[in-house]
């Protein structure tokens, strides 16, 4: 399954997997949409794999957001791989 994102109500929904063969995808499309907006939600609810490619993804777009006085935020209740890799960086 590749990864498809769609919008609603300013939520960007992601449904599939990210991994090296949707990152390419996955950082054009958020790349674009932080240069435009002031704030990014990212649903993850359908987010049914996720690769170390696209953990460090998540972190880039955190950081680069926060650099640049804009948010992205992640929400929803999909792999736990995120939340683990973030709150372990979190605690060190």
């Amino acid at each position: 399954m590749s990864l498809q994102i769609s919008e609603q109500n300013g939520t960007f929904h992601l449904n599939g997997k990210l991994n090296a063969s949707t990152l390419n995808f996955f950082n054009t499309y958020f790349e674009y949409n932080l240069s435009q907006e002031k704030s990014i939600v990212v649903n993850i609810d359908k987010v049914i794999e996720i690769d170390k490619n696209g953990v460090e993804a998540f972190r880039n777009f955190t950081k680069n957001a926060f650099l640049n006085q804009k948010v992205f935020q992640i929400v929803g209740n999909g792999c736990k791989e995120i939340y683990d890799d973030f709150n372990q960086t979190n605690v060190a």
